[in-house]
């Protein structure tokens, strides 16, 4: 079906000098020309159009509204196997070998090491991230129109920073040592 309604981004080349503009997303383009240029049009879902620059033109400036056609290609059926044939998918298949020792199986994928390795690259779930976008935007609710406290210039934060570190509880720890 025809329409006037404008086609985002489609290709407007001048066929014999290969020059050309990509229109916006209204469909609007301009660029410089010569009277008998042949100006063809594309995009993608539509079939390509020609216009010849008619040399009746008597001003600097030539607008046009420029239909394009529909095209509509319908495509068979993509079936793609990683093996070529089924009987070689079968004989895939059947001969996988898998380890009979479950014990050895999950011992290493229990292992502490990898565990914790995995632990500590994972990310968040969807859970801890939306509790943490709700945290972040609760907080810029709270000190919305004034200015967030600053820490370094809260007397009370030191006298607990001072505190922690006469009583000990801040240690420096080792990551070698948590891998035990």
């Amino acid at each position: 079906m025809d329409s006037l309604m404008p086609i985002p981004y489609a290709a407007v080349v001048v066929s014999n000098t290969h020059r050309g503009v990509v229109a916006d997303y209204l469909g609007y383009f301009s660029f410089a020309t010569y009277v008998n240029d042949t100006i063809e049009f594309s995009a993608v879902g539509y079939k390509r159009s020609r216009l010849i620059i008619p040399d009746t033109i008597t001003s600097q400036h030539f607008s046009i509204i420029k239909t394009l056609r529909s095209d509509t290609i319908c495509l068979p059926e993509a079936v793609i196997y990683p093996w070529p044939t089924k009987d070689q998918f079968r004989d895939a298949f059947m001969h996988t070998k898998i380890p009979d020792d479950d014990l050895a199986r999950a011992e290493k994928n229990l292992n502490k090491k990898t565990l914790a390795m995995q632990y500590k690259n994972m990310g968040m779930d969807g859970s801890g991230n939306y509790k943490y976008v709700m945290q972040q935007q609760a907080y810029s609710l709270y000190y919305k129109n004034q200015m967030a406290p600053n820490n370094l210039l809260n007397p009370f934060a030191w006298a607990k920073f001072i505190k922690a570190l006469r009583n000990g509880d801040l240690k420096i720890v080792n990551d070698d040592d948590n891998d035990n």
